[in-house]
């Protein structure tokens, strides 16, 4: 019995080898339909069982995606250029997150949900307060062509937006220059990138496939004394590529 389970294991592998091999030889391209469990059977000489399970290996990769119905697709993903280095100001009328979709000729959109809440453990050790400290929250999911994109999240200590924009639940261009004129302005900023697999409501509010690896990129503004500000940014890594652009 064990050494059927180890042929069949094996036997899985060599199936998501071929297929594999299939797509990144371009004979199985992005958006491909992949042949039915019926026809990889009788193609492979194998159960319906261990096809499933060498489609399986391919899906955990993120190079294949399930669809209502039990089709299989090969992922199509047409990702944006996202450019870390003036995300933080943003343009005159967007930031520059949109204004890179829009010039891309994609649409972006995205919702907008504002509260105020106690700080967690690791938003105060962010903006280096108290945990429970009141803070505010603004949570942006930003969509291109009616897809998620990202999930960005910033807080606030409450003292620092009172009265301003950034506390009310609307869309605001450039941030950073409202904190300035809110007489906070920022002097410098820390970023923090890891790339893990997501957290069960990430993947939920972002429709990832399974085996898809996020992004999260966290930056931290400082004001003359302390942190004024911070943002968490979730990107799915099938959708993004990151860039800095840097002085030497």
């Amino acid at each position: 019995m064990e050494k059927a389970k180890r042929d069949q294991r094996a036997t899985a592998r060599s199936i998501a080898d071929d297929i594999r091999a299939q797509i990144r030889g371009g004979t199985l391209p992005p958006g491909a339909v992949l042949p039915t469990s019926r026809e990889l059977a009788s193609r492979y000489g194998v159960s319906h069982k261990t096809v499933s399970a060498g489609i399986d290996v391919l899906k955990v990769e993120g190079l294949v995606v399930g669809e209502r119905g039990g089709r299989r697709r090969v992922r199509a993903s047409r990702p944006i250029t996202w450019n870390l280095t003036s995300s933080a100001q943003g343009t005159a009328v967007m930031d520059d997150w949109a204004t890179t979709i829009k010039e891309a000729g994609r649409e972006p959109a995205q919702t907008i949900s504002v509260t105020a809440e106690g700080a967690s453990e690791e938003v105060a050790a962010w903006l280096h307060i108290d945990p429970g400290e009141e803070v505010v929250r603004r949570e942006h999911l930003r969509t291109v062509d009616g897809r998620p994109f990202q999930l960005a999240t910033m807080w606030f200590p409450v003292a620092v937006v009172r009265d301003t924009p950034l506390a009310e639940e609307r869309d605001v261009a450039r941030s950073a220059n409202v904190l300035a004129q809110a007489g906070h302005p920022q002097q410098r900023v820390r970023d923090e990138i890891d790339v893990r697999m997501p957290t069960p409501e990430e993947a939920e509010r972002l429709n990832l496939p399974p085996g898809t690896p996020v992004a999260e990129h966290v930056r931290i503004g400082y004001g003359e004394t302390a942190p004024i500000r911070v943002v968490q940014t979730i990107a799915p890594g099938d959708r993004h590529r990151l860039v800095y652009e840097l002085g030497v």
